[in-house]
């Protein structure tokens, strides 16, 4: 007569092989080799950046309100009180980016346990498993930074997003916060929002999911493009913050050249001006 198989040495092969189909999640990191890192998939990891690229908050000119009211946000957070996730939207080159690095910065500054996390679009599939390893992180407090964001009609990654936002049974980790930036209001083109609601049987709720994603975020920060007078003292910021000094009308002239030769007016135009206009000054920027 065959020996039965045992049913407790079949479990143990069944769970044996689960464990080499899903790993056990990554460990959670020191954060102490840096106060920003950059999120990679497969394998999991946190990549520490020690030199953030961004500028100064006192030289972000002309988004006064958005600056103010991100930053009072961000310190809310960071201190351990109420606070809303946040997208910034609007004209390219105007200081999304910037800002949200920059108060950042600021929150560090203050002795604050904030660290950066960024996330590309792409990846946004894993963010499940970056949440659990923040969320064990519960000495720190978390800006979960996703930059340039847009989904297109076929896209499904902001399924995704919305776990951070407020989705799932688990939620979002209370230490944990997101900002994105994106040039579109709704994370999604206008035309597109506009077509499907224009064929869909039930045009108020063909598009609903993706514009609903936007109003999830608790704050809205407008960026419009900046005047010629805001895009001058940008520029003189600029010169000042660098110790560069030259007579105001050649350095008005040479600005509006430049913003000439490229065909509009931002906060990223000017710093392009002034980057140019150091080197030829012999200035390290």
């Amino acid at each position: 007569m065959k020996d039965r198989a045992d049913p407790d040495d079949a479990l143990a092969r069944i769970a044996e092989a689960l464990e080499r189909l899903a790993p056990p999640p990554a460990p959670v990191p020191s954060f102490t080799e840096a106060t920003a890192y950059v999120w990679h998939p497969d394998p999991d990891r946190l990549h520490p950046v020690r030199s953030v690229n961004r500028v100064d908050l006192v030289q972000l000119i002309g988004i006064d309100r958005a600056r103010d009211t991100l930053l009072t946000n961000t310190l809310q957070f960071a201190r351990g009180y109420g606070a809303n996730n946040a997208l910034l939207w609007g004209a390219r080159g105007m200081g999304k980016s910037s800002l949200v690095k920059a108060v950042h910065a600021e929150a560090v500054s203050q002795g604050l346990p904030l660290v950066l996390v960024e996330i590309a679009r792409e990846d946004l599939a894993s963010v499940g498993r970056l949440l659990d390893i923040l969320g064990r992180a519960t000495d720190r407090r978390f800006l979960l930074f996703a930059d340039d964001l847009s989904f297109s009609h076929d896209d499904t990654q902001y399924k995704s997003l919305k776990a951070v936002l407020d989705g799932g049974i688990s939620g979002r980790p209370p230490n944990v916060i997101l900002y994105a930036t994106s040039n579109r209001r709704h994370l999604m083109p206008r035309d597109m929002i506009d077509n499907e609601r224009s064929t869909a049987i039930q045009p108020g709720e063909a598009v609903e999911e993706k514009v609903s994603l936007s109003d999830r975020f608790g704050l809205w920060l407008g960026f419009h493009p900046c005047s010629q007078d805001e895009y001058l003292a940008m520029v003189q910021g600029y010169c000042a913050a660098h110790d560069l000094d030259i007579p105001a009308e050649e350095l008005r002239a040479q600005a509006i050249e430049w913003q000439a030769t490229r065909g509009g007016r931002s906060g990223r135009v000017a710093w392009q001006f002034f980057t140019d206009l150091a080197g030829r000054y012999g200035i390290a920027v």
